[in-house]
């Protein structure tokens, strides 16, 4: 399997940390990161969510696909974190393993028939008093002017990392994005934020019924 980040992994942060930035300490703040949690994300990429989590303590691991990517992560985090290179809708941990969950712009980059078994590794590993936290594009409308800046650069980050990239991102929108998606999945939302002028959805959900 090629890896699509290979020509940009060592430039992702500079271009993209700073429109992810103030999202990544938005997510810090819900997810409330306690000493001792145990923290999973898929998707992990250069490990900049990790990182946040493992200074507060968390015990902190990550899953991604992209070589390139993992290699980054694992300079940023050291023996801070277990870092594992393969799939999200396979992964090697035991079930209930988790009290959090992370997907961070994940779940849009995936094609349509990976997102189902992904969602179902999610609720596998997650414990059953644990929480998954998700962050993805919203299919919604935008503010004006707010919404229509990050939606423009929104499409140029998403065009730029690849034609199939953009294509898997348009389908996630036109599913209506995360909310199929939990619904499907047996997930009760407990909170939930639309930020960046109606482009991106912050949604923490548990596996326990309202």
């Amino acid at each position: 399997m090629t890896d699509p980040y290979r020509r940009i992994a060592r430039f992702y942060d500079a271009i993209v940390e700073p429109f992810n930035a103030s999202l990544r300490r938005y997510v810090a703040k819900v997810a409330g990161p306690k000493e001792g949690m145990n923290v999973l994300e898929i998707g992990c990429g250069t490990g900049s969510n990790l990182e946040l989590f493992a200074e507060a303590g968390c015990e902190v691991s990550g899953v991604d696909l992209s070589p390139s990517m993992m290699d980054l992560a694992r300079r940023k985090l050291g023996d801070r974190a277990d870092l594992r290179l393969g799939d999200a809708a396979d992964m090697p941990f035991s079930d209930n393993s988790f009290d959090l969950v992370v997907s961070f712009l994940t779940l849009h980059e995936m094609p349509p028939a990976v997102r189902s078994p992904v969602m179902n590794e999610i609720v596998r590993v997650t414990g059953a008093d644990g929480r998954a936290l998700f962050i993805d594009y919203y299919a919604g409308r935008f503010s004006f002017p707010k919404g229509w800046f990050y939606r423009a650069v929104i499409l140029a980050i998403e065009f730029g990392a690849g034609w199939e990239h953009f294509q898997n991102h348009r389908d996630f929108l036109a599913r209506k994005g995360l909310p199929q998606l939990i619904d499907a999945h047996g997930l009760t939302v407990t909170k939930e934020k639309i930020l960046a002028g109606g482009n991106i959805q912050v949604v923490l959900t548990s596996q326990q019924r309202a």
